[in-house]
């Protein structure tokens, strides 16, 4: 069971909070609690709620006929959006539902129906990425459980672990790229997806994966002469200082940098083209 703020609700359904406000004072779907101090929460029920009237009102319905729906009724007209633009919403939802309920069978069930239908890369940047930008704050608040976050971060990484074994080259390049994640950065999903971008594109890479002590990667960076260096900042790790990093690396090799603290994923996506 979570707890969710109202700030939650807005993060994750995209709903302003001053809307959602207004709903709350004209409609009967959301009935908050209050602590002590006056401020609103909202159960995880009412997470599920807001997230599949924000799904319909987004695709044209309007608020006071959601509002008089049944329950049926609302989740059959859920599952009747299949457009281009909406399914993709839709298995977003159905992700942040699975994971406040822990309900893992719905969770890859959904990633699944999307892989089936659209593949691995466009799972990948339509839903996976969708979904984790979503609930990052919640991660960041601590609004949801660390074992929420890795029953889930688990189930993706398989798949995009499948990808990676899958992945037919559509091309061959020359060059060797080496993977890795600083000291102290964990979040392995982004450096794994930028992994499936080379192996498509054939580039020899070289992953050493999470938590990489810099003596072992200039270690195999002397042993194996990479062409570039390649890392994907999620987060910022405790006490690391990307200048520090740069200064103390010993090794004459181009460094790359994705995430919210260098590339997007499309500016990497860039890069491995050019390989």
């Amino acid at each position: 069971m979570n707890d969710f703020t109202i700030r939650d609700l807005e993060n994750l359904s995209g709903i302003k909070a001053h809307t959602i406000r207004i709903w709350e004072q004209r409609y009967s779907f959301l009935k908050p609690r209050r602590t002590e101090t006056n401020i609103r929460y909202y159960s995880n029920e009412e997470l599920k709620i807001i997230l599949n009237i924000a799904l319909l009102n987004k695709y044209g319905y309007k608020i006071s006929h959601i509002d008089k729906m049944s329950s049926a009724e609302l989740q059959q007209k859920i599952l009747e959006l299949n457009s281009a633009d909406a399914l993709p919403d839709r298995i977003v939802h159905n992700l942040i539902q699975g994971m406040v309920d822990m309900d893992m069978d719905q969770f890859e069930a959904s990633l699944d129906e999307y892989i089936f239908s659209r593949g691995i890369d466009k799972t990948i940047t339509q839903i996976i990425f969708p979904f984790l930008e979503r609930i990052g704050v919640l991660w960041m608040t601590s609004h949801i459980n660390p074992a929420q976050e890795h029953l889930v971060s688990n189930i993706i990484r398989q798949k995009i672990l499948v990808g990676i074994e899958g992945a037919l080259p559509q091309a061959q390049s020359n060059k060797t790229v080496l993977l890795f994640l600083p000291e102290g950065e964990h979040h392995e999903l982004g450096l794994l997806y930028v992994y499936y971008l080379m192996k498509m594109r054939g580039v020899k890479t070289l992953y050493l994966g999470a938590d990489v002590p810099l003596k072992d990667l200039e270690f195999v960076v002397k042993q194996k002469k990479p062409n570039f260096l390649y890392t994907h900042l999620t987060s910022k790790p405790r006490g690391f200082s990307l200048e520090k990093f740069t200064t103390r690396l010993s090794v004459q090799v181009p460094l790359i940098i994705s995430g919210p603290f260098g590339r997007s994923l499309q500016d990497a996506q860039d890069f491995i083209n050019s390989l």
